[in-house]
């Protein structure tokens, strides 16, 4: 694949882009030696139904997923309205990002973040090198969900879902 150079400058392409808002998802899972491990991405995603797949992307620059890549498995937990301090925990670079974080351990011995509206427990399908980022695909082991409404991030700023304003019927 070769390398086109873009007119468009990384400032201009973050600002366009920050008004697509994206859902708040916790990457989560073990490194070598079974201490958990985490980060958040904006770019996870449904990919396909049969088989069940899921997508996220990560910056080839992150020392987080080299570590949970080796475990050949992570959990997805989509995180909910209230959880703007697991996303500020997880973001951080460095040890410590699970101090003062509650979970569980799901099947695939991952951990399932408290609070969050939606766990995903998957299997590392493929990883494609794609610009900056990896491109990984998951192959959905089981998955739960939990009550509430999803965290949102949108030109730069955290949101939460607030339905629309207009019933479905009227928005025609």
């Amino acid at each position: 694949m070769s390398t086109v150079q873009s007119p468009v400058s990384e400032q201009h392409y973050r600002k366009v882009m920050g008004r697509l808002p994206t859902g708040v998802v916790a990457v989560t899972g073990l490194d070598a030696a079974g201490e958990e491990l985490g980060f958040v991405v904006g770019t996870f995603a449904s990919l396909s139904l049969s088989p069940p797949l899921v997508t996220f992307s990560v910056a080839e620059t992150s020392s987080t997923w080299p570590k949970i890549r080796r475990r050949q498995n992570f959990t997805a937990n989509v995180l909910a309205g209230p959880q703007t301090d697991v996303c500020r925990a997880l973001s951080r670079k460095g040890p410590g990002k699970f101090d003062g974080l509650q979970y569980t351990t799901g099947a695939l011995g991952t951990p399932h973040l408290q609070g969050a509206i939606a766990w995903i427990d998957c299997t590392v399908q493929a990883e494609v090198v794609v610009g900056d980022h990896f491109m990984v695909v998951g192959s959905v082991m089981s998955m739960e969900s939990a009550d509430g409404e999803p965290l949102l991030f949108q030109a730069g700023e955290f949101g939460r879902y607030a339905g629309l304003s207009a019933p479905a019927s009227a928005a025609g």
